[in-house]
C-alpha cells in the first residue's frame, strides 16, 4: 500500500529529558523518523523539552516546540497546529503515557487527530499487565504466574497465592523498570510495592512468581498492515533473569539457543505482535527460558520503539525507527528499500555474520551510599557496543569501550589463592557492576565452569568462553617469545596492546612496534544486514584481525571526528550533538569519518557521516582507524575537541604519533588544565582568579588549604562532570575527603595533583560559550546560574540572556573571554566559568572545547555554534562565517530586550538510587555533577520560562497547598520575602522551631512541626518526615546546614524525593519558584502559550533586519 494521502501533517512526541531507562536512543529514533516523514512531504510538528538533542534542531522538523511534555501543553499545540495524526511510539514511555492521556480525555477525538504507529488498544494490551497476560495465553504461550494488586493488603494476599517469597514486583506504565524489584520478605514487599503503587500511572502492581536464574532473551519485531512480520534481531542477556536488561551485558544474535528453541520464541513473538495488534511499527518482546526444563515464559512487551531497538538497529544495520515511521503512514515492508544494500526490501530479515556485545556503564560512585546490587530497576547511565568475529573479541572490545578505570579483564599481580577465589565465586552470586570481572578473576584462581554456574546462573557456554580467554592469556604470558602466532591469537580474542604488554611485562609501545613489524593490523569489515549475500553501499565498519579489509579508497580529503563514547553523568548527549553538527558542517568540504562506540546516539547512525567506524575510543583503536583511512586517501586531520574528555585525553598522544589535530592544539588544551600555565595566562590578561594551590600529598593538601583559608573547593586533575569535586568547610572535612579519595582506585593523585581553590560563597556564577578564530571573538551566550556558586554547572538551573547583569558587565565578560581565548590559543569553541562577587569578576576555569551548554545556547539564540566551531577548526574565520550567513552580525554582547528567555533545568536520577534499606540517597547538590539530563523552558519572560522548566523537569510546582520551610541561619533573612508571598498566595506554611520563630516575628503565620530527631509527639504528632511521606506537604524548602546521613536535612530531602514533591535547596531557586507559582495562578491562556523555535527565530531575524534598516536610514 503506498503512502496514505489523508495524512499531510504529523505531531511527533519526543521523550523529554535524558533519564535512566529513557536515554538518547529516543533522540536517535525520533530524529530518524522526523527526517523520513519530511522526505515523504509530510509537515512534521515536534514537541520535546530536551534542548540537548539533534531532534530539537530547528531543521529536523517544520515546527519544533521545546515545551514540557504534559497533556495540557500538547493539547495547546494540537489546538494551534491541527495535525492529522499523532505518532507516539518514538518517545519512550513519556510519549506513550501522554498519548494515552490525550486519547482518554477526548482531546484527539475533539480535534480529529488519529493515533498512528500503535492504537490506544494496542498500547493498552501491551502495557496493561492483566490484558497482556490474556493476550499471551490466547497465543498458546505462558506468562509467569501472577496476581494484580492495587493495595498493600492485596499485595500480601497475592504473595500467599503465589506460594510465598521471593516474588517479582512490577508497576504498570513505567519505564526502565522504575519501581520494580524482587521482594524476598515482607519488609521488602512493603518497601518495593509501596513505591511501585506510587510510581504507576494506574496505581497497580503485578506480583509474579520468581523466575530468578532463568535465561533471558529479547526479540525485536516489526509488522505492517499487510501482516508481514520480520524478526529484526534476537538478543540474549548474559546475566540471568533478575537483572534489568538495560543493566545486563547482552549479545546479538542469541548464542546459546538451539535452532528449535529460537524457532519457538519466533513463533510466540509473531503470534503476540499479531494478537496485540501492532500493525504499523516495531515492538520488543522479552522471554525467560528455564535452563532445566526448557519452559518458556513471556516476560513483557513494549508496543513501541524501545531501548533495545536502538541496539538492534546498530547491531544489524536495519533502521527500525526509520522503517516504523514509514509503516505508520501507510507503507508495507516490501515497499520500503533497505538503505544498506539498496537492492533488498525491508521485508528481508537481517542476517549477522559477526557477534555484537553491549556492556552497560554505571555511576554508583556519584551517589554515596547507593545500593550497588543490580535488580529489575535500571541503574546504568550509558552503554557501549562492540562488534567482532567472535564473542571473546566483541566482549573485550566492548569492555574497553566503557572508558572507565578497572572495567577491563586484567592479569595483574599474583592469581587469587583458594580463599580469595572462593570469596570471588561467592561475591559473583550477587549481580553488581563488576560481576564479570569477579568471574574472570575467579577463573584465574582456578574456579571451574560448574562451580561458577551454580553461583551466578550465567550460561555455561559464556563461562566456557571466559575460560578460553584465561587459556589465551596463559599462552601469551608463558610463551618463550612474543611470536607472530602468539600475538595473532591474542588479537583474534580481543586482547588490546595494553593487556598483552601487561601479560608480557613490557611497554604498550613495544607491543605495537612488534605487531607492526609482523604486519599484524586489523582489517575493517562492513555491517551489511545480509552476511555478504548482497553488496553493501554504506561504509559502516568494525575491526577484526581477519584477512581482507573492506575500506574503499577515496579521492576526497577526509576529517576524522572522535565521538564521546558511552553516556555517563558529566559527558552525555550534549557532546554527541556537537560531533553530529561537525559531521554536517564539514560534509560539503570533506569526507567525514565518525569513530564512536555508543549504540544509543545519532552520531553512530550510518547516514550521519560518510563513513562510520564502530570502535572503542582508545589510543590503539583510534590510531588503527587513522592509519586505515590514511591508506585509503588523504586525511586533513582529526577533531578531538567536541566529544568531551574521552577524545581530549587522547589528543597529546595522537599528535605525538603524527596525527594532525584540527583546531585548538593539545598543548593549549593542557595549558588551560595546568594550574600554573593557566595562572600565567590570567596574570598577563590582568584577570583575578580565586586563591589556589596544588598538592601531591595529603600533608601538602592540608598546608595549602590552611594558607588559602576555608571554605575550599577540592578536585582531582583532568576530570569531567566534577568527578571527585567537593566544597570543604573546615580541616576535619578535608581530612574526611582525603580519606575517601584515597580509598578509590588510583587514589586522589592518579591523574596529577589535587587542585585546591578558595571557594567563593554567595558569588553569582556565570557560564560563557564563545568562538575564537585567533583574531576575532564571537560571544555565543552568557548564562547566569540561578543557584549561587558551588553547585556544578551541569546541575544548576541557568538562564539566558542573564537576568541581573548589565550591558557594561557583559562587555567586561566579553573582554575577559577574548583575553583568555587569545592567551590559551583557542581555535574553535571555548567555555569559561566566571564568578561575580562584590563587583570583582573572578575566573573559575576555562575549557577550550565544546561544553555541555552548547546545544542549549544554540537553541536559545538560534545560532548553531558547533557547526561554526567545526568550520573554524578547519580553517574558516568568523568574518567568513558571517559572510556566509552562518553567524549573525551581532553576538551575545548586543542585548535585545524582546529576546525570549530560556531557562535550563537539570533532571536528577535520585529516585533510582536507594541505600540498601530502601532510603533515597542524599539529594543535596554540590560541585560534583549528578544530573543525567536537562530540559529547557522557553518563553517571553523569566517567570513563565522558569515555570515551564520546572514542569518539564519533574511535573512542575504546586499552585496551592502546604509548603515546609527549614533553612540554615545564614539564609533566614533572605527567605522572609519569598515565604511571605507564598503565604499571601494562600499556601499553608510549616516550619521547624528556629525558622518558624523568624517567620512569625515578620508577620508570617507558620505552624511548628517536629524534627525527625525529636520523634513522634506524645499525642501522635507526626514528625516532618512522616508528614512528607504521607503526602501532606506539597513543596519543601530546605537549605543544608551540614552534610551526612545523620543530619535531619538528609532525611527531609530523601523523603521529599521519595514522595515525588519539588525540593528547593537554595534561596535563589526559591525566589524563582515563587515568581513561577504566581504565573501559574493566572489564567492558563496567560502562561500556557506555545511558540515554536522557528517562530522565535523568524521574529528575531525580523527584529535584526529592522535594526539594520534603521541604522542605514540614520
Amino acid at each position: 500500500m503506498p503512502r496514505r494521502p489523508d495524512i499531510s501533517s504529523v505531531l511527533v512526541i519526543g521523550s523529554g529529558p535524558i533519564v535512566i531507562g529513557q536515554a538518547c536512543e529516543f533522540d536517535y529514533s525520533g530524529t530518524q523518523a522526523c527526517r523520513v516523514l519530511r522526505a515523504e512531504g509530510i509537515r512534521v510538528i515536534l514537541v520535546n523539552s530536551n534542548p540537548a538533542t539533534i531532534m530539537t534542531d530547528p531543521d529536523v522538523a517544520d515546527a519544533t516546540y521545546v515545551e514540557p511534555i504534559t497533556p495540557q501543553t500538547v493539547t495547546a499545540i494540537i489546538a494551534k497546529e491541527r495535525p492529522d495524526a499523532l505518532l507516539p511510539t518514538l518517545g519512550g514511555q513519556t510519549a506513550l503515557n501522554t498519548a494515552v492521556a490525550l486519547a482518554e480525555s477526548g482531546v484527539l477525538e475533539r480535534y480529529g487527530v488519529e493515533l498512528i504507529g500503535a492504537s490506544a488498544a494496542a498500547i493498552n494490551a501491551g502495557e496493561d499487565r492483566e490484558e497482556f497476560k490474556a493476550v499471551v495465553e490466547r497465543c498458546g504461550a505462558q506468562v509467569a504466574r501472577s496476581v494484580i494488586a492495587r493495595t498493600m493488603e492485596q499485595c500480601r494476599q497475592g504473595v500467599r497465592e503465589l506460594g510465598g517469597y521471593p516474588v517479582v514486583v512490577r508497576p504498570s506504565f513505567t519505564m526502565g523498570g522504575l519501581g520494580s524489584g524482587i521482594a524476598y520478605n515482607e519488609a521488602d514487599l512493603e518497601r518495593i510495592a509501596g513505591q511501585g503503587l506510587a510510581d504507576s500511572r494506574t496505581t497497580e502492581v503485578l506480583l509474579e512468581e520468581s523466575i530468578l536464574g532463568w535465561k533471558e532473551y529479547e526479540l525485536e519485531l516489526m509488522r505492517d498492515t499487510a501482516d508481514n512480520v520480520v524478526v529484526v534481531c534476537s538478543i540474549e542477556n548474559v546475566d540471568p533473569v533478575g537483572v534489568h536488561t538495560g543493566d545486563s551485558v547482552t549479545v546479538a544474535p542469541a548464542l546459546t539457543l538451539t535452532d528449535r528453541e529460537l524457532q519457538r520464541l519466533r513463533d510466540i513473538g509473531i503470534a503476540v505482535i499479531r494478537e496485540v495488534g501492532v500493525d504499523t511499527g516495531g515492538c520488543n518482546i522479552q522471554f525467560a527460558v528455564d535452563p532445566a526444563s526448557g519452559r518458556v515464559v513471556v516476560i513483557e512487551m513494549n508496543p513501541r520503539v524501545s531501548r533495545s531497538s536502538a541496539l538492534a538497529s546498530k547491531a544489524t544495520g536495519f533502521p527500525i525507527a526509520k522503517i516504523a515511521a514509514r509503516l505508520a503512514v501507510g507503507y508495507t515492508l516490501d515497499e520500503i528499500p533497505n538503505d544498506i544494500t539498496g537492492s533488498t526490501p525491508a521485508s528481508f530479515e537481517p542476517t549477522l555474520d559477526y557477534v555484537v556485545v553491549k556492556v552497560p556503564r554505571f555511576a554508583f560512585e556519584k551517589f554515596r551510599g547507593a545500593d550497588p546490587v543490580l535488580t529489575t530497576t535500571m541503574k546504568s547511565v550509558g552503554e557501549a557496543m562492540a562488534i567482532g568475529r567472535s564473542f571473546t573479541e566483541a566482549l573485550q572490545k566492548a569492555m574497553r569501550s566503557i572508558d572507565k578505570r578497572g572495567a577491563v579483564f586484567h592479569w595483574d599481580g599474583p592469581a587469587p589463592d583458594a580463599a580469595a577465589t572462593a570469596a570471588l565465586v561467592e561475591r559473583a552470586a550477587v549481580p553488581a557492576e563488576h560481576r564479570l570481572l569477579d568471574v574472570q578473576q575467579a577463573i584465574r584462581g582456578g574456579a571451574g565452569v560448574e562451580e561458577l554456574f551454580a553461583s551466578t546462573r550465567i550460561d555455561p557456554w559464556f563461562l566456557d568462553q571466559m575460560v578460553l580467554l584465561q587459556e589465551v592469556a596463559e599462552e601469551v604470558a608463558g610463551a618463550p617469545a612474543l611470536t607472530r602466532d602468539v600475538l595473532a591469537l591474542a588479537k583474534r580474542h580481543g586482547f588490546s596492546d595494553v593487556q598483552v604488554a601487561a601479560l608480557r611485562g613490557i611497554g604498550e609501545d613495544t607491543v605495537r612496534e612488534v605487531r607492526h613489524a609482523f604486519g599484524l593490523r586489523p582489517v575493517y569489515k562492513t555491517v551489511d544486514t545480509c552476511a555478504a549475500e548482497f553488496a553493501a553501499r554504506t561504509p559502516y565498519h568494525y575491526s577484526s584481525y581477519d584477512l581482507e579489509s573492506e575500506v574503499a579508497p577515496r579521492e576526497r580529503e577526509a576529517v576524522i571526528i572522535l565521538g564521546s563514547g558511552p553516556n555517563r553523568i558529566g559527558q552525555g548527549i550534549e557532546f554527541d550533538y556537537s560531533c553530529v553538527h561537525a559531521a554536517m558542517a564539514l560534509a560539503e568540504r570533506y569526507e567525514t569519518v565518525m569513530v564512536n562506540c555508543n549504540p544509543e546516539t545519532v552520531s553512530t547512525d550510518y547516514d550521519v557521516s560518510d563513513r562510520l567506524y564502530f570502535e572503542p575510543l582508545t589510543f590503539e583503536d583510534v590510531m588503527e582507524v587513522y592509519e586505515a583511512e590514511s591508506a585509503a586517501g588523504p586525511v586533513a586531520g582529526m577533531v578531538v575537541q567536541l566529544g568531551g574528555q574521552t577524545p581530549l585525553s587522547l589528543a597529546a598522544r595522537l599528535k605525538a604519533a603524527g596525527v594532525p589535530i584540527l583546531g585548538t592544539s593539545p598543548e593549549a588544551i593542557d595549558a588551560a588544565e595546568d594550574r600554573q600555565a593557566f595562572g600565567v595566562v590570567l596574570e598577563r590578561a590582568g584577570l583575578p582568579a580565586p586563591a589556589h594551590g596544588t598538592a601531591l600529598s595529603d600533608e601538602q593538601a592540608l598546608v595549602v588549604a590552611g594558607r588559602i583559608g576555608f571554605p575550599v573547593l577540592v578536585r582531582p586533575s583532568y576530570v569531567l562532570g566534577g568527578r571527585g569535586m567537593e566544597i570543604v568547610y573546615d580541616r576535619e572535612g578535608l581530612v574526611d575527603y582525603l580519606a575517601r579519595a584515597g580509598a578509590e582506585s588510583g587514589g586522589a593523585y592518579a591523574n596529577g595533583p589535587l587542585l585546591i581553590d578558595r571557594f567563593l560563597d554567595d558569588a553569582i556564577e556565570i557560564d560563557v560559550d564563545a568562538l575564537y578564530d585567533g583574531g576575532e571573538l564571537f560571544l555565543g551566550g552568557v548564562m547566569e546560574h540561578i543557584e549561587e556558586a558551588g553547585i556544578h554547572s551541569g546541575d544548576s538551573a541557568c538562564v539566558l540572556p542573564p537576568m541581573s547583569l548589565s550591558d557594561a558587565e557583559i562587555a567586561r565578560i566579553r573582554r575577559s573571554t577574548r583575553a583568555i581565548a587569545d592567551g590559551v590559543g583557542v581555535r574553535g569553541l571555548i567555555n569559561i566559568q566566571f564568578a561575580l562577587m562584590s563587583d570583582t569578576l573572578y575566573v573559575i576555569e576555562a575549557n577550550p572545547r565544546a561544553s555541555r551548554t552548547v546545544p542549549f545556547v544554540s537553541k536559545a539564540t538560534g545560532v548553531q555554534l558547533a557547526k561554526a566551531a567545526a568550520l573554524l577548526m578547519a580553517g574558516s574565520s568568523i568574518a567568513s562565517l558571517r559572510a556566509d550567513g552562518l553567524l549573525p552580525a551581532d553576538d551575545a554582547a548586543a542585548s535585545d530586550p524582546l529576546d525570549p528567555i530560556a531557562v535550563k533545568e537539570a533532571v536528577l536520577p535520585f529516585k533510582r538510587f536507594r541505600t540498601p534499606d530502601g532510603r533515597v540517597v542524599d539529594t543535596l547538590l554540590g560541585p560534583e555533577m549528578r544530573s543525567t539530563g536537562e530540559v529547557m523552558g522557553y518563553d517571553v519572560d523569566f517567570p513563565r520560562a522558569f515555570a515551564k522548566s520546572q514542569s518539564g523537569a519533574y511535573g512542575g510546582l504546586p499552585s496551592e497547598g502546604t509548603v515546609f520551610v527549614s533553612v540554615a541561619d545564614r539564609d533566614k533573612r533572605a527567605v522572609i520575602l519569598p515565604v511571605a508571598r507564598l503565604a499571601e498566595l494562600g499556601f499553608t506554611v510549616l516550619a521547624t522551631t528556629g525558622t518558624a520563630q523568624v517567620l512569625r516575628r515578620n508577620g508570617i503565620p507558620a505552624t511548628v512541626v517536629r524534627k525527625l530527631s525529636e520523634g513522634v509527639g506524645p499525642h501522635g504528632e507526626q514528625t516532618i518526615v512522616g508528614l512528607i511521606e504521607s503526602g501532606a506537604v506539597d513543596m519543601v524548602v530546605n537549605t543544608p546546614k551540614g552534610q551526612g546521613p545523620r543530619s535531619d536535612g538528609y532525611s527531609i530531602r530523601a523523603a521529599t524525593t521519595g514522595a515525588d514533591k519539588p525540593i528547593i535547596t537554595t534561596v535563589q531557586e526559591l525566589q524563582a519558584a515563587v515568581q513561577a507559582i504566581e504565573v501559574r495562578l493566572r489564567p492558563s491562556e496567560y502562561w500556557n502559550t506555545v511558540r515554536s523555535l522557528q517562530e522565535h527565530d523568524a521574529a528575531r531575524a525580523a527584529r535584526r533586519a529592522g535594526h539594520q534598516q534603521e541604522e542605514e536610514w540614520l
